[in-house]
């Protein structure tokens, strides 16, 4: 079809003033699509035009088929065309050319044309099937989730929208419905589970997807294990066991249940008490003036042992002598006697009546109430156990049996002696050192008692208590009044820790020259030691590494801010520069009872200006160190050499340290009849107790008594020690001395370094060869441990520290280094494949994070996601854990619980997993 102006149609042009103007487009046809049989529509307007002309495909579409209109636009004055013209489904279908159906605008002016853009008109349809249904899933919990859907070809392109149980899913951070139609869900939750639907549609229709179902489960873990079971024979060998449950977390959705024992079974031997045993008679002796012959015997046939029962009966006997054997005195002399007697008693009534009658005029003023003589004496007898019964000197008591290995708490007061007492009579200066230059008026119970109206006895100290409290806290003297100003919460006690009198101790070392086997230094005897990891060193270098003890004074570990006290040694590993790549394990005591949480326990470490900064805080996560705090001892994974050590602020009444008590005794060199015994108490910590070891090594002390735990709170209460059920017929004690005692503050800030008393007895014949005593060491308003003494006297063990059962204590001990393959429990090659198999990441969750919560040792995992071979730190940190015990089946234990046998990491044929350990 051709088109073309008429003259008319010119004239008509410049009658209405369009010269100079081409037609501009106001609307343009757009794509379009044909839904089912029903045509659409194509527009365009344009102004100014006198004609329009629609252009489908390059040819002209016929006049009779548009449908125009034309009106004037009153603001301009010019003419505005618009025309109109169907397409219908025929004609596209019909037209067979490598574009689309397409269609344009042509407008006319007198001037030209102008011509619009192309639309294209397409059929639009959308076909049943989906080119990928999604699929349904079972996913961990905190699994990623992914969902893949591939909508039906359709034109135009259908638009996916997710369902999940038909309600729509929109994205939000977890949740991803944009990515190339498929749905993500970064980490898993329990509330994802459910049926998913992906939707298409467009203008045409909608298809639905098959439902894919999302199971989000959950894995059984297994809760920590019960305490063990007592042993289920009260003496011999038994059976003892402890459980676990499947519930941390339980399974759920189907998730797995826990792999491994419920229930473990281990062997115990519970040692059986020994019942004490009389030996053979003595001689008897001539006969005395009384008319009596006397024979002894002693309970050492066997000694009691273990809490068993000391012998029955009396351990003296006696006869009257007949036959004309006794000789007696004049009757005279038997009257003098009498009667002296009798003006003896009187007098001795009156001076108890005037000491008890002052005493109790001053009772209030000092809050103890004496109602026998033993204030006279300067001790108390015990209300806890009665006492020996005549005739029997020997026995503790004879009609009592105590349990001695049970603690028992008191309440009320028993001891009130105080140092005063101590350093007016004992002639011990190595007990308890006065300081000068500091006045005390302390108010003696004794000097009450005696009626001496002077009631305060002042003496001069240098320095004063050490004031270390827990928090909110202040120290109870129990009536001692201290004159002037305390200077310095550090400085040293009044009542000063008896310690070695040496000016300066030598350090304990320990030193071995280390390579890329690695291998372990430890000092024995102080529960301090240092792993170092195979291939920690380079290939073809070695290191002469070392570990030190501290010995000097710990005062500057501690904060001035804060109540903190000393509760390890002071431990240096070194050299410095030490250059290894990755973190050394290393092994302190401590004396801390943390089964309760009250105590803010912090790792130090010296700096290089000789001050101490906190490293971290062991309930805190931290990417520089790890601390797994035991009940004994603490295991550090460290990065740098230095001087560590570990400092506790207590943070309540209830923080209690573990003190260790221990009775030693040797004979009086001065004194061919006499005897000492000395009671240490120090901090529970082998490196602590080696100390007194050493003392007493050089002393020629003897172990008396297996050594025994107090637990010691921080109530600010004093530590009372005291003698009881001495045979009073046998042995005699120096006066005054029979009970002791140690400030709070001595034993709270005792900084590893051991306190000691001493008590000095005296026999009164060279045939009394054994001695049997108690010593109770008491808190005030806390625990009681009783220490138990029956020994010989005469027998003589130098150079070597025994107990009284015959086991003794290491005195030759050297320090040691182990090297390569002897310093570690699990052998390299099984070493290195758990490793390869735990440090890859596996699609069901067993890599080293399984690893180590089958190990316990599940806290804090972020310092070993930064770790090169985690799985390799975990491993040396179950190395310390475990040097002492070489428990292997553990560690093989954890291993078949994730399905990892240990036979799955050697060439061997499994037999046990100890015995594969083992090789």
């Amino acid at each position: 079809m051709s088109c073309s102006l008429s003259p008319g149609s010119r004239s008509d042009a410049l009658q209405h003033g369009t010269s100079g103007t081409l037609p501009h487009f106001l609307q343009e046809p757009d794509d379009a699509y044909i839904v089912k049989s029903n045509p659409i529509k194509l527009k365009c307007r344009a102004r100014p035009a006198l004609q329009i002309f629609f252009k489908c495909n390059g040819e002209w579409v016929h006049q009779s088929q548009h449908q125009s209109q034309e009106h004037t636009d009153e603001s301009t004055g010019l003419k505005i065309r618009e025309v109109m013209i169907n397409v219908s489904r025929q004609q596209v279908e019909d037209f067979h050319g490598p574009e689309d159906y397409w269609c344009l605008c042509v407008a006319w002016s007198h001037l030209g044309t102008s011509k619009s853009r192309k639309a294209t008109v397409r059929i639009a349809y959308l076909r049943k099937n989906f080119e990928q249904d999604p699929q349904g899933r079972e996913v961990p919990i905190k699994g990623m989730i992914v969902l893949h859907c591939r909508p039906p070809e359709g034109v135009p392109v259908a638009e996916v929208e997710w369902l999940k149980n038909e309600e729509p899913v929109s994205s939000d951070g977890n949740i991803d419905t944009r990515a190339d139609h498929n749905l993500i869900i970064q980490e898993a939750r329990l509330s994802d589970s459910g049926n998913y639907t992906c939707l298409a549609s467009n203008i045409v229709a909608k298809r639905r997807s098959l439902t894919a179902t999302v199971v989000i489960f959950v894995n059984g873990g297994w809760s920590l294990w019960t305490d063990w079971s007592v042993c289920n024979v009260p003496c011999g060998r038994g059976v003892q066991k402890r459980s676990r449950t499947c519930t941390n977390p339980a399974p759920l959705n189907g998730g797995a249940f826990c792999e491994g024992m419920s229930v473990q079974k281990s062997t115990c031997n519970a040692l059986c008490p020994v019942d004490g045993g009389w030996a053979e008679w003595t001689e008897w002796t001539v006969c005395s003036g009384e008319c009596e012959r006397q024979r002894s015997r002693e309970c050492t046939a066997p000694e009691p042992k273990r809490g068993g029962r000391l012998c029955d009966g009396a351990a003296l006997g006696t006869y009257n002598c007949t036959g004309g054997l006794c000789t007696h005195s004049l009757e005279g002399s038997s009257d003098v006697a009498l009667y002296s007697g009798l003006a003896a008693g009187v007098v001795t009534v009156v001076v108890l009546i005037v000491a008890v009658t002052l005493y109790r005029r001053n009772q209030s003023e000092y809050g103890v109430d004496v109602i026998d003589s033993s204030a006279l004496t300067g001790g108390f007898q015990s209300f806890s156990f009665k006492t020996a019964r005549q005739g029997n000197p020997l026995l503790i008591s004879s009609s009592l049996q105590p349990d001695l290995t049970v603690s028992r708490t008191y309440t009320s007061p028993i001891c009130f002696q105080d140092s005063m007492d101590k350093e007016l009579i004992s002639q011990e200066p190595s007990l308890f050192d006065p300081l000068p230059d500091l006045k005390v008026k302390v108010h003696s119970s004794f000097m009450v008692s005696l009626g001496v109206s002077e009631r305060g006895a002042e003496y001069h100290a240098q320095k004063a208590h050490p004031q270390t409290f827990p928090r909110g806290l202040a120290p109870d003297y129990s009536g001692v009044r201290v004159e002037g100003t305390l200077r310095g919460r550090r400085e040293k006690s009044l009542l000063a820790p008896h310690a070695p009198s040496t000016p300066s101790r030598p350090p304990l070392r320990t030193s071995g020259v280390l390579g890329h086997a690695g291998g372990r230094l430890v000092v024995p005897n102080t529960g301090v030691s240092l792993l170092v990891p195979h291939g920690g060193i380079a290939e073809d270098t070695t290191w002469e590494m070392y570990m030190v003890i501290n010995q000097e004074d710990s005062s500057s570990t501690l904060s001035e801010e804060s109540q903190e006290v000393l509760l390890s040694p002071e431990v240096t590993y070194g050299p410095p520069g030490l250059d290894l790549s990755c973190p050394v394990a290393m092994t302190i005591a401590h004396c801390a009872e943390v089964a309760t949480d009250n105590w803010s326990i912090r790792l130090k470490r010296q700096t290089q200006d000789n001050k101490w900064e906190e490293v971290m805080s062991v309930e805190e996560e931290s990417t520089s160190c790890y601390c797994l705090l035991e009940a004994q001892c603490c295991h550090l994974l460290l990065e740098s050499p230095g001087r560590y050590a570990l400092v506790g602020e207590p943070l309540s009444q209830e923080a209690v340290k573990r003190l260790r008590l221990a009775v030693f005794g040797s004979a009086d060199n001065t004194n061919p009849l006499g005897y000492s015994l000395r009671v240490y108490c120090v901090d529970n910590t082998p490196y602590a107790f080696q100390e007194v070891a050493s003392v007493e090594r050089v002393k020629g002390g003897r172990l008396l008594e297996e050594p025994k735990t107090l637990l010691f709170r921080g109530n600010s209460f004093s530590l009372q020690l005291s003698i009881q059920d001495i045979p009073q017929f046998l042995w005699s004690i120096k006066p005054f001395t029979t009970c002791q005692e140690f400030s709070f503050s001595q034993v709270w800030a005792s900084n590893q370094r051991p306190l000691q008393c001493a008590f000095s007895l005296e026999r009164y014949s060279p045939a009394s060869s054994q001695l049997s005593c108690k010593i109770s060491v008491r808190q005030v308003k806390g625990q009681e441990q009783i220490l138990q003494v029956y020994t010989s006297v005469v027998e003589v063990r130098g150079g070597v520290l025994c107990l009284s059962g015959g086991g003794c204590l290491c005195s030759n001990c050297t320090t040691m280094s182990l090297t390569g393959s002897r310093a570690f429990k699990i052998p390299l090659s099984i070493r290195q494949r758990i490793c390869a198999t735990f440090d890859t990441t596996n699609a069901k969750g067993k890599d080293w994070q399984l690893l180590a919560q089958k190990l316990h040792i599940d806290r804090n995992l972020c310092y070993f996601a930064r770790q090169e071979s985690p799985s390799a730190v975990i491993l040396s940190l179950w190395e310390a854990q475990h040097q002492d015990t070489g428990d292997l089946d553990s560690l093989a234990s954890a291993l078949e619980e994730i399905g990892k046998p240990i036979c799955h990491f050697t060439e061997s044929h499994c037999k046990t997993s100890g015995d594969i350990l083992e090789q």
